[in-house]
């Protein structure tokens, strides 16, 4: 249980650091991509503007003063930017003709991929946008379109590599906060193993000297009612008969906590086992007109204990009986699936189950009925032991209904 408990700890831990790796690798790549298009964006419409001083007769950028560069490039952006950028513009007229365009700011475009990159903007209803590595931007030109491409190579390099470099360390840091998980994960869950092992003895201490003045109690009431039967003496052998079970099924459930995983395991015929246990309960369910029905493959055998399989089905039944509806129907199957085998009882319920009660049913003492009437006999504990069962043996339990009017416990157990 502790084991669990632990694994259960680093799994939960891990699965949220990662999410938070991931939101936070997202949220920083995102901010920077927009930061990488509001930038290029920014540059094309300095670009873009008609009257902007660009290069003169020389091929030399213009001398201007920094108030008068203000007219031109934003505040926040360098003067020197617009004159540094590689682009080249295309001028195309409404039937789609290029009537002019401008490829002296760069080398690695040539007229025939100006061509190409013109014909995919043109294509494009949105007047802005990336065709490659290149960020374009449409404006009105006369009575044509000017369309200018900005090759954004080096900055999408940059975003790429900060993108692959921040996906390695967040993996990395997972990768770390993982083993640090594991490391830590005895100490965190300490308080809680000692407060288990103390409860776990607690209970089997408390059993085994429970069970001393019962035995004295049973004496004492048979020797009284040696003289004769009366009411009274009836009542304190029932309740002794009630708490000596109790105390029995709770020291069972100690023993097989205890020795989770470490059960003396052995092959034995599944099927044969099942049969034997559900036909042991034909009596009790004739007596309350129940209608069992029994579905058992043959030939299944499994690798665990015989006489704590046994201790399950009975539990199991029992429980299916015990809380039946007069005249309603059991039903109990076996089965292989995935070599795996299942083990499935059902039955019709007197008493309606609610979805909310399924998580809760192998809980220890739990009821379904909040009155937490006895009248059934039960101590609300059979389900709990069936658990720590099929724990010890490797295998899953389940409660469902369909209902609400109906239960049904599946087991599955390694073979």
């Amino acid at each position: 249980m502790i084991n669990r408990l632990k694994r259960k700890f680093i799994i939960i831990a891990t699965v949220f650091m990662f999410i938070l790796m991931t939101a936070l690798v997202l949220i920083m790549n995102i901010v920077n991509y927009c930061e990488v298009v509001s930038e290029s964006d920014a540059i094309l419409d300095v670009l873009s503007r008609q009257n902007m001083p660009f290069f003169d007769e020389k091929d030399q950028p213009p001398k201007m003063k920094d108030d008068k560069m203000d007219d031109f490039v934003p505040r926040g952006m360098s003067p020197e930017v617009p004159y540094e950028s590689r682009y080249f513009t295309a001028t195309v007229s409404p039937d789609g003709e290029i009537l002019q365009s401008d490829l002296t700011r760069i080398v690695s475009v040539d007229d025939d991929s100006a061509k190409d990159y013109v014909q995919k903007a043109l294509a494009r209803g949105a007047d802005h946008g990336f065709i490659g590595d290149f960020r374009y931007l449409k404006t009105a030109d006369g009575g044509g379109t000017r369309i200018i491409f900005l090759d954004c190579g080096r900055k999408l390099d940059s975003f790429t590599s900060f993108l692959w470099i921040s996906v390695i360390v967040g993996l990395g840091g997972c990768v770390a906060v993982f083993f640090a998980f594991m490391l830590a994960a005895g100490r965190i869950v300490a308080p809680i193993a000692e407060s288990y092992e103390k409860q776990k003895r607690f209970i089997s201490d408390a059993g085994h000297e429970i069970k001393t003045p019962l035995t004295i109690i049973n004496a004492n009431v048979d020797l009284l009612g040696s003289d004769g039967e009366k009411e009274e003496l009836s009542d304190i052998r029932q309740q002794t008969k009630r708490l000596t079970e109790l105390t029995n099924n709770l020291i069972l459930l100690s023993k097989m906590e205890e020795a989770e995983h470490a059960i003396q395991k052995i092959e034995f015929p599944l099927s044969d086992l099942v049969g034997e246990t559900v036909g042991s309960f034909r009596a009790p369910a004739a007596a309350r007109g129940l209608d069992l029905k029994v579905d058992i493959a043959p030939n299944i055998t499994a690798c665990g204990s015989p006489d704590a399989i046994r201790q399950l089905v009975s539990v199991l039944m029992e429980n299916a009986v015990k809380y039946s509806k007069d005249g309603g129907c059991v039903t109990v199957g076996l089965a292989v699936h995935r070599k795996t085998a299942t083990i499935t009882v059902s039955n019709e319920t007197a008493d309606v189950i609610s979805e909310s009660d399924l998580p809760h049913v192998f809980d220890r003492f739990y009821r379904t009925d909040v009155s937490r009437n006895s009248g059934t006999g039960g101590h609300g504990i059979g389900l709990s032991i069936a658990k720590a069962i099929v724990d010890a043996h490797g295998g899953t339990i389940s409660a469902a209904t369909k209902s609400g009017h109906d239960f049904s416990v599946t087991v599955t157990l390694p073979m």
